[in-house]
C-alpha cells in the first residue's frame, strides 16, 4: 500500500493543475463566504439568521472546485492513457483506488481546514459590523463555542466526502466531463427539484437524501429541531453516498480493462 500511495502523491503533486484548484478551493471558499457575510444584516434583535451558515456559506461554492480535482486524479490518467501504465505496475487495483483515496483525503483535509478557518474568521470580522452582535443575540462566530466548532470541522469533513463522492463517481464513469456532470447534478440538482415539488412530503424525502441539502446540516447551529435530519445524521447521508460511489467504481475498476 506505500508504494501505491507514494504513486499516487507523485501522480497528483506533478499535475499541472493541482496546484491552481487547491489554491482555488480556498480562494473561492473565502470569497463567497465574506460576499454572504457582507450581504446580510441583522438590524435588530431576534433576526432568524445562522451565523455558522453565513460565515461558511462558500463551501457550497469551494465543493465545486473539490469535485473537478478529485475527478481529474482518475479521469486524467484515462484520457492520457496513463491507466494502463498504473495498473501494469500496480495490479492491485483495490489498492490503488485506496491509494488515490487516502492521497485525496489528506489534500482535501488541509485545504478545506486553511478554507474553512478563513471563512470563519471573515465571518467574524464582517458579521459584526452587519449588526451581527451579542446584543441581537449573535455574538461573533468563534471556534471556542461548540456548535460552531461542529459546523467548522463538519464543514471540512463535508468537503473531504465531496472529493471522495467525486473519486468514485470518476472512476466508474472514466470520462472528465460526465463524471464532473454527475457530480454537479447530484450536489446542485437536487436542491432544484426540492424547489420545484410542490408535494410537502416528497419534499422532505428528497431532502434526507440529498448529498447537499442533508450533508451541510452540519453546519446548522440552530432551530435544529425544525430540520428534517440532524447535524451528524445528514453528513452520514453524504458519507453514505461517497461509500456507495467508492464501491461502484471500485467494482467496476477490478472487472474492466483498462
Amino acid at each position: 500500500m506505500r508504494r501505491e500511495t507514494h504513486a499516487e502523491w507523485t501522480k497528483l503533486r506533478t499535475m499541472a493543475g493541482t496546484g491552481p484548484l487547491l489554491l482555488g478551493i480556498i480562494l473561492l471558499t473565502v470569497a463567497v463566504s465574506a460576499a454572504a457575510a457582507a450581504t446580510v444584516s441583522c438590524p435588530a434583535a431576534g433576526c432568524g439568521y445562522d451565523t455558522a451558515r453565513i460565515s461558511l456559506f462558500g463551501v457550497q461554492a469551494g465543493q465545486a472546485v473539490v469535485a473537478v480535482l478529485a475527478v481529474l486524479a482518475v479521469s486524467g490518467e484515462y484520457g492520457t492513457g496513463m491507466i494502463r501504465t498504473t495498473l501494469s505496475a500496480m495490479p492491485r487495483r483495490g489498492a490503488v483506488l485506496a491509494a488515490k483515496a487516502a492521497v485525496l483525503t489528506g489534500l482535501t483535509l488541509g485545504t478545506g481546514t486553511l478554507a474553512v478557518l478563513a471563512s470563519v474568521l471573515a465571518g467574524r470580522l464582517i458579521l459584526p459590523g452587519n449588526g451581527f452582535t451579542a446584543g441581537h443575540g449573535h455574538p461573533p462566530p468563534s471556534l471556542a463555542d461548540g456548535p460552531m466548532l461542529r459546523a467548522a470541522a463538519g464543514s471540512v469533513l463535508y468537503l473531504v466526502l465531496v472529493a471522495l463522492l467525486s473519486l468514485g463517481v470518476a472512476t466508474a464513469v472514466r470520462d472528465s466531463a460526465a463524471a464532473a456532470g454527475t457530480v454537479f447534478g447530484l450536489l446542485y440538482l437536487f436542491p432544484i427539484v426540492i424547489l420545484v415539488v410542490s408535494d410537502q412530503d416528497w419534499q422532505r424525502l428528497l431532502w434526507r437524501i440529498s448529498p447537499m441539502n442533508a450533508g451541510l446540516t452540519v453546519q446548522a447551529t440552530s432551530r435544529l429541531s425544525s430540520l428534517p435530519l440532524s447535524p451528524w445524521a445528514g453528513l452520514g447521508v453524504l458519507a453514505a453516498w461517497a461509500a456507495a460511489a467508492l464501491l461502484g467504481g471500485g467494482l467496476l475498476l477490478r472487472r474492466r480493462d483498462a
